[in-house]
């Protein structure tokens, strides 16, 4: 059958796994698969939610022009072994916000444009963990969630007084997409927040009110996140917004604090968690590992430092336990320089310590990088460019080996914030640099200069 143009959506292959049934069936990158079951796919919900069956037909339209009926018999939840161009299968929704934090809003000109896309789709959400504001969300999207039982679902809520929540995102129907929290709530679906707090806005008595109110939807919402609003040195003509100084810091910590009592009392769970960033801003010492209830918002920044010393020390103690056998794969190279963001090179610099201690024979000099590029207020390591690390190893010194942390590069490429390559940086450098992996054990790995 010679395949006619009609107005459905068409998902192109772009890749057949090995031994896959996909491959069995004769499936090629560049075929386009048409409809399951007689229904066609807004996105990848639609393609995963339809192949959950033990009998398929798949129309597929092939490169050569001919349309394909396959019939498939297989266990419920087998895979067929396709990948498709777009991973979402669908264009990404942009943000329609006007957000008074944006960090993109307060990036400088010049970089490359995927740097400057705002996304808040609600999809992404659930492939890639990122925090959506539910501004974006149409009705038919959250049937579609509660639908699929999609979870769990990560919500930027920064605050929830509708009003406040429309002047900060600058948004008119922000204060009424709360209403979808309700909805998802009484679904049962998992949920995750954030907040995001700004300086005399959401923070003191509003940030009392927003934990309150979002901890009457536990346990479906399982955590929430306080974390700082980051400012970079480009915020001309932007909202005023001033740095969260030591004071600031502890009364947060102190509201926060508070709350993860009355939650642990209630359900045996702290809920609402600090980032890292504040505990160090207030000069206080890391809440110890069960306060963090698992790690929920690593991602957000909670917990990594705690997790990030907890790791390294336990595998510094299996490592001395078996000295002579981690020894034996070492590299000849007993000097390594650490590149670090400045936020986290204080404990990396204690671990260091720690490891010399242990293993004298080495040299491990941590070099925190101070942010020109954005400004002295961004502290983390994944927004340090290139051209930042070369210019200050080079006025530090370095030594046999450089490492720096994989989050500095672009996700599956080496390739930095700056479009500088790693390859570049090595001959700016004129030495190798390794990319450390996140854990602690890599750190230690790195500091052996084992390769595992």
């Amino acid at each position: 059958m010679i395949y006619m143009e009609r107005e459905i959506k068409k998902h192109v292959i772009y890749k057949i796994e090995p031994g896959s049934i996909a491959e069995e069936l004769e499936l090629e990158p560049g075929d386009t698969l048409l409809s399951i079951n007689g229904n066609e796919m807004e996105d990848v919900f639609d393609y995963h939610y339809l192949i959950n069956d033990d009998y398929l037909v798949l129309l597929v339209l092939k490169k050569n022009g001919e349309e394909w009926e396959l019939e498939i018999e297989k266990d419920y939840n087998e895979d067929l072994g396709i990948e498709f161009e777009n991973g979402l299968m669908d264009d990404y929704k942009s943000c329609t916000n006007k957000c008074m934090f944006c960090f993109i809003d307060q990036m400088p000109p010049g970089m490359r444009d995927t740097l400057y896309f705002k996304d808040d789709d609600s999809r992404l959400s659930f492939l890639q963990g990122n925090y959506i504001t539910l501004t974006n969300m149409k009705d038919k999207d959250l049937d579609r969630i509660i639908q699929y039982k999609l979870a769990p679902i990560n919500i930027s809520v920064h605050t929830t007084n509708p009003e406040l929540r429309c002047k900060m995102l600058h948004n008119r129907f922000a204060g009424e997409a709360l209403k979808k929290i309700d909805k998802l709530y009484e679904a049962q679906i998992e949920m995750n927040g954030q907040i995001v707090l700004c300086k005399g806005v959401n923070d003191g008595a509003e940030l009392e009110r927003t934990i309150s109110d979002l901890v009457e939807y536990m346990p479906h919402m399982e955590s929430l996140s306080v974390v700082p609003v980051g400012l970079t040195k480009y915020r001309d003509g932007l909202y005023p917004l001033e740095p969260f100084e030591k004071e600031d810091a502890r009364e947060v910590i102190s509201i926060i604090e508070k709350w993860q009592k009355i939650c642990y009392e209630k359900h045996g769970v702290h809920f609402v968690q600090a980032s890292d960033e504040w505990y160090l801003t207030a000069e206080l010492s890391l809440p110890e590992e069960e306060r963090y209830d698992g790690y929920i918002q690593l991602e957000n920044g909670v917990g990594m430092l705690r997790l990030l010393m907890t790791e390294f020390t336990e595998s510094l103690e299996e490592v001395c336990a078996n000295r002579t056998q981690y020894l034996e794969k070492t590299s000849p190279k007993k000097s390594v320089t650490l590149v670090s963001g400045r936020l986290a090179a204080p404990f990396i610099a204690e671990m260091a310590d720690t490891f010399m201690k242990e293993f004298p024979e080495y040299k491990v000099d941590v070099v925190a990088i101070r942010n020109d590029f954005f400004g002295e207020r961004i502290t983390v390591s994944g927004l340090i460019t290139a051209q930042d690390m070369v210019a200050q190893l080079k006025e530090h010194g370095i030594m046999e080996r450089v490492s720096i942390p994989c989050n500095m590069l672009r996700m599956g490429e080496q390739v930095f914030l700056d479009d500088w390559t790693l390859e570049e940086v090595e001959k700016a450098l004129q030495v190798s640099v390794d990319i450390v992996k996140s854990s602690g054990r890599d750190l230690l790995m790195e500091m052996l200069g084992i390769e595992e």
